[in-house]
């Protein structure tokens, strides 16, 4: 078996996300649920609030983008680690409900219809009049958002008083295009890379996308499609307060250790002399080099007009580590020099300007007028964090404004 084939198994299973139990720093004991239900295309479960014998003042909690199906006792160990945000809104009376996905990469149109179920689910078995709180971690965000603008568009009444989402990507998030290119060079048919990287979610997601049938970088149709759809429903719920918060600064400083241009990770033995440089401004600009040995092939991938997207402003994603873990477990010798970068920019986060444009990427988020977001009223962190890291800080901000 040549190198490159031995290197194949660990690749395949490869996917670029940053897997919640390996985040757990400080495990706590999965409690039962006190129901669970099924839903179409999901499936959630429910723990009453300290002295509640049901429902009676519902949060609503979405689970966000992966691969495969959602893993709430996973789910339920991460929002404990750090900062104890399912213990906190159960002490403070309230009913917690975690929201999962049969398939996370799925569209956001399709899982919308576990959100909707469990809205609607939630009102029907709810004790008294409290309204809903509603939203969601990442994608799950983008998710909730859509199925409370759909709900309303089709005039029901979702009983939602409060909206939040946790680093959601609302103007998009940005995933290397060299990276994506790589997950289709891997030379193993349907890969989970690969699967992750086309997913209907990834190119929903995603504000620039790779496609592996032309070799062009742009917006999806899929995401055209989807940020059309919610202009026809509004683009937000306009019942609930919305609230947004944003694991990257607010100040306009973002990775400074990541500089444009760099190498970000170096490749031998297995794809040698594949590397990955970290965003540049400007056209022709080399994203990536990949090269493999079996079928032999290489290919250069290049940019035009990008920002500087993997020092921005934002929550982290060790996309890199990742890459390389996988790399150097097939065999490989890497140089990795850049681990971590920007994955959902402080703007989308808190939905205020647009990706493509340098000065947009890096405003001081923090001295904007409040009115140039679309949400009511957001938080950006005041150290750059790890995307939807639950930290002390941003955990107490939210939970203040959900728990009331």
């Amino acid at each position: 078996m040549s190198p490159q084939d031995s290197a194949e198994p660990e690749l395949a299973g490869l996917t670029i996300s940053d897997p919640l139990d390996q985040r757990v720093h400080n495990p706590v004991d999965v409690p039962s649920p006190d129901n669970e239900w099924s839903l179409p295309e999901g499936f959630a479960w429910v723990f009453h609030g300290e002295g509640n014998r049901g429902l009676v003042r519902p949060v609503i909690i979405s689970d966000g983008f992966s691969l495969g199906r959602s893993e709430l006792d996973k789910l339920y160990q991460f929002l404990e680690s750090d900062y104890p945000l399912i213990s906190e809104l159960r002490r403070r009376g309230r009913d917690v409900i975690l929201l999962g996905y049969n398939e996370r990469t799925a569209a956001i149109q399709t899982n919308a219809q576990a959100a909707i179920a469990a809205i609607l689910r939630a009102t029907a078995e709810r004790l008294g009049g409290e309204r809903l709180v509603v939203g969601g971690f990442s994608m799950g965000g983008l998710v909730t958002r859509y199925a409370l603008a759909k709900l309303e568009s089709d005039r029901f009444d979702h009983q939602t008083g409060t909206y939040f989402s946790f680093d959601t990507p609302h103007r998009g998030a940005t995933i290397p295009v060299g990276v994506q290119a790589f997950s289709y060079f891997i030379p193993f048919p349907n890969n989970d890379f690969a699967r992750q990287m086309n997913s209907p979610a990834a190119r929903q997601m995603l504000w620039q996308h790779y496609d592996k049938d032309t070799g062009k970088i742009g917006v999806a149709k899929e995401r055209k499609d989807l940020l059309d759809e919610l202009a026809r429903l509004g683009g937000w719920p306009r019942v609930p307060r919305l609230l947004g918060v944003a694991s990257g600064r607010g100040d306009g400083v973002g990775l400074p250790e990541v500089r444009p241009g760099e190498t970000a990770l170096r490749v031998e033995r297995i794809y040698p002399g594949t590397t990955f440089y970290t965003q540049a401004q400007g056209d022709d600009v080399t994203a990536a080099y990949l090269n493999r040995r079996f079928p032999k092939a290489e290919k250069t991938i290049t940019t035009d007009g990008f920002p500087e997207v993997d020092g921005a402003p934002g929550g982290t994603l060790n996309t890199y580590r990742i890459l390389a873990n996988a790399l150097e477990k097939g065999g490989g010798t890497v140089d990795l020099r850049h681990p971590d970068i920007c994955f959902v920019p402080t703007i989308s986060a808190v939905s205020v300007r647009d990706i493509g444009r340098q000065e947009d990427l890096y405003v001081k988020v923090d001295e904007l007028p409040p009115d140039e977001s679309d949400l009511d009223d957001f938080y950006c962190s005041s150290t750059t964090t790890t995307h939807t890291a639950v930290t002390e800080e941003l955990g107490t901000w939210l939970i203040d404004r959900l728990a009331y």
